[in-house]
């Protein structure tokens, strides 16, 4: 999950380089907040910038007021065709996004999630642009999310293009689930656009004490994400005077609270729900911690390294491409004592917790920054298209 929705560049970051101008048509199913919204933001408005024409169409079901992933869009300038739909309105939702493909005539459409994925971009309907994929991760959460995300992954060979986030899940989608001359890894990128408040202010806003140690965990509230295995790790730390604050919200919170007032830990445990633009307030914690249990490459450790906070991280999935033992602590996951002396060790050796933050920024900067992430972008949809036109042109032929 991503901490907010951002305003990730302006037109002074993003050079313009020799990739034609495309009109690209991005197509998202969003939640309220999530990692997958904050990269699609991301990557509409660097886009935009480089002077490719840019529509993202957003599904949702919300009948009152605007969808705050629409709002974001819009505030970044980005072009929006917001479609609300009843849930199972998939007749209503494939006609307007054949209209809406109808009337820009996009190059390359470009979807995020299932829903898209299965009922517009794989469709065998005859279409005159490129169609493009990025798997972000899988959620797991079950029932019958499972059954659609089994589909989505039947249906990727399909695409002129699969984006997967992280080397680890290319290796998983290879050759099974795509063909691997179609399958690109481009991890997720960052941009320094973001604002982070100092340490004083997060607090302040955050109603955390303006003093001691806090560790903080930022995620959507559901098993993959493995909150549960951070208040256990939580357990083991009695003995330190700490403040644990949880940002974020879903599934599980009702039984994580349940599981804090039984533990004894709700005098210290702080629920915050979703807290809209919270990266900006990563730099409140002392100590940043992801404990999840399955990930593609995590934009909250992005934000974290970005606020400068020492990170103790599980090692699973794309994490270990962002993070090393020079910038960051690793554990195995599904060890709640592992992540306890980690976190300890953080607070107890001050020196090189800031060793490793400071080559955590570096490494920010020189593998994850939004001018090459947004030129991978632009190679993979110019191989799509040239690959596209010469398929057509041999069929003329």
């Amino acid at each position: 999950m991503a901490s907010g929705f951002q305003i990730p560049v302006d037109r002074a970051e993003l050079p313009r380089n020799d990739s034609p101008r495309r009109t690209i048509l991005q197509i998202v199913a969003p939640g309220e907040v999530g990692g997958l919204e904050s990269v699609v933001l991301a990557l509409a408005t660097g886009q935009m910038h480089r002077g490719h024409k840019v529509i993202v169409a957003v599904v949702s079901h919300q009948r009152e007021g605007e969808h705050p992933f629409v709002a974001a869009l819009a505030a970044a300038g980005v072009t929006t065709v917001p479609l609300v739909l009843p849930p199972r309105a998939y007749l209503k939702e494939r006609a307007l996004i054949k209209e809406l493909c109808d009337r820009e005539r996009p190059d390359v459409v470009h979807t995020h999630g299932y829903r898209p994925d299965i009922l517009h971009a794989a469709s065998r309907l005859r279409r005159d642009f490129a169609t493009v994929t990025t798997i972000h991760g899988s959620s797991r959460v079950g029932r019958i999310s499972a059954i659609h995300e089994m589909i989505q992954m039947l249906l990727l060979r399909r695409f002129d293009a699969v984006i997967a986030v992280s080397r680890q899940l290319s290796n998983e989608l290879r050759g099974t689930w795509t063909r691997p001359e179609r399958l690109h890894v481009i991890p997720n990128g960052w941009s320094d656009r973001t604002p982070i408040a100092d340490s004083s202010e997060a607090r302040r806003l955050l109603n955390l004490p303006a003093k001691g140690v806090v560790v903080g965990w930022v995620g959507r509230l559901i098993p993959i994400k493995g909150a549960d295995v951070f208040l256990q790790a939580v357990k083991h730390l009695s003995h330190l005077p700490l403040t644990i604050s949880l940002i974020g919200d879903g599934s599980e919170r009702t039984r994580l609270e349940e599981f804090a007032r039984a533990e004894g830990l709700s005098d210290r445990v702080r629920f915050h729900g979703s807290v809209p633009n919270a990266a900006r307030y990563i730099s409140a914690f002392d100590v940043f911690v992801l404990s999840s249990r399955s990930e593609g490459t995590p934009v909250t450790l992005l934000e974290a390294m970005a606020a400068k906070v020492p990170v103790v991280v599980t090692s699973v999935g794309g994490v270990p491409e962002v993070v090393g033992p020079a910038e960051a602590m690793l554990v195995p996951a599904e060890n709640p004592g592992a992540l306890a002396q980690a976190i300890q060790f953080v607070i107890q050796d001050a020196a090189a917790a800031a060793r490793r933050v400071e080559a955590a920024a570096h490494r920010l900067h020189a593998d994850f920054g939004m001018e090459r992430w947004i030129d991978a972008h632009d190679r993979v949809y110019n191989l799509v298209v040239s690959n596209r036109k010469h398929r057509g042109a041999r069929k003329e032929n």
